[in-house]
């Protein structure tokens, strides 16, 4: 399906939102996800249930992946720094959080409970007021325990059984239960991006566009097989739609990787969804370090994986990536889950101008500047000179009045 068949599906539904509200976020949803709700807010006894369906383990490793994450983000906040650019002149920049910010959590083909931490701590740190939080439902009318306990760990409260495109609109026009929020954070499939770039040309900024996901391993005879067809199948189970990019030495054990992907494919419980990415992924063997590296610059991966002797200074050398793992013992998962950088990461060769997900895409930057006698004095005839060569005589005059 081309892009203008997916807008064509999409827009219906992001105008039927915005004007039915709740009435239609429940349609879709029976249409849509195949559930009929009575409502659309997760309620206070639905979430305290939820610790009690996941075993000791599970919750451990949420609250383990919680802290990791809260202190790799606490590390991005910086206090304000107060630069005198003349004598008596004294400017800086505050970083403030956006005041109410929506985040997505697709539930489709698996729970991602891990992209509730990834948002909303980091949300949670840069002082955003409001977390808004949609997730389709299960089959059985709720949501996955799972999300409701990561949502509790990291001090959501307000979540909402809503999914796809129409999550999106309900953010962005807001509907009698979900509040219209001021930016779109999250993954999803085409239809969840389509809308969140139709919430941006309605006044909304998103995150980044974030389509399906992505992995590029290189690898060099040094590589292990097995750890690279894990880490390949690791991106395809994702989904059908998921891109595997191999960019491999000559020297690299091409006939031991087939035999470990149909060895570890037989064994996945999505191997259905793997087996139909690897079918469309591909594989490019180059002679030379310099070859690879502009084709991994090209490409601009959402993961790259790099399993490779000298690999920490060929990761010197990439300039476009979404997040990078470097060596044989860093395989992508952990930056999915608990190793603490964000796995909401820029795909479809974005990342050549976007970053990932950090504080800085939970706040606002406002700058400030407060001048003494001596400063206006100072900077006065920069100022009235600049201003009377562009012709804007009130602007000379609101610093000569001064004088």
């Amino acid at each position: 399906m081309n892009l203008s068949e997916i807008y064509a599906r999409v827009q219906p539904v992001m105008q039927a939102v915005q004007q039915e509200g709740d009435a239609a976020l429940l349609r879709f949803t029976t249409q849509f996800d195949g559930v009929e709700l009575q409502h659309i807010a997760v309620s206070d006894i639905e979430k305290a249930q939820a610790a009690g369906m996941l075993s000791n383990e599970l919750k451990a490793a949420i609250e383990q992946a919680a802290a990791n994450i809260r202190f790799f983000h606490s590390k991005q906040l910086a206090p304000a720094e107060v630069v005198e650019t003349m004598p008596g002149v004294r400017c800086w920049r505050k970083s403030l959080g956006i005041e109410r910010v929506g985040i997505y959590v697709p539930g489709g083909t698996a729970p991602l409970f891990s992209t509730v931490l990834m948002l909303a701590v980091p949300a949670q740190l840069a002082g955003c007021k409001e977390i808004v939080l949609c997730t389709p439902p299960q089959k059985d009318g709720t949501v996955h325990p799972a999300v409701l306990y990561s949502a509790q760990v990291a001090g959501v409260s307000q979540i909402f059984k809503a999914g796809g495109a129409q999550a999106v609109a309900a953010m962005t026009y807001g509907t009698e239960s979900i509040p219209a929020v001021s930016k779109i954070f999250g993954p999803g499939n085409q239809y969840v991006t389509a809308a969140k770039m139709l919430a941006q040309q309605a006044g909304i900024p998103i995150d980044m566009p974030a389509g399906p996901s992505e992995v590029c391993v290189m690898a060099d005879e040094s590589a292990n097989p097995k750890y690279v067809a894990a880490d390949l199948l690791s991106q395809a189970e994702h989904g059908a739609d998921s891109q595997v990019l191999l960019v491999a030495t000559p020297d690299f054990n091409m006939q031991a990787l087939q035999e470990e992907l149909a060895a570890q494919l037989s064994r996945l419980p999505r191997n259905a969804m793997a087996a139909a990415a690897l079918e469309n992924s591909t594989a490019v063997v180059l002679a030379n370090i310099e070859d690879m590296l502009a084709l991994v610059n090209e490409y601009a991966a959402e993961h790259l994986i790099i399993s490779m002797n000298n690999a920490t200074a060929i990761a010197e050398q990439v300039i476009n990536a979404g997040s990078v793992f470097i060596g044989h013992l860093s395989p992508e998962s952990v930056g999915d889950y608990a190793s603490g950088t964000n796995h909401t990461l820029p795909t479809n060769g974005y990342a050549r101008m976007y970053s990932g997900v950090s504080i800085d895409s939970f706040v606002k930057k406002i700058t400030y500047q407060q001048l003494t006698p001596e400063g206006l004095k100072t900077i006065a005839p920069t100022v009235i000179a600049m201003a009377e060569a562009e012709g804007l005589e009130a602007h000379a005059n609101a610093v000569r009045v001064r004088l």
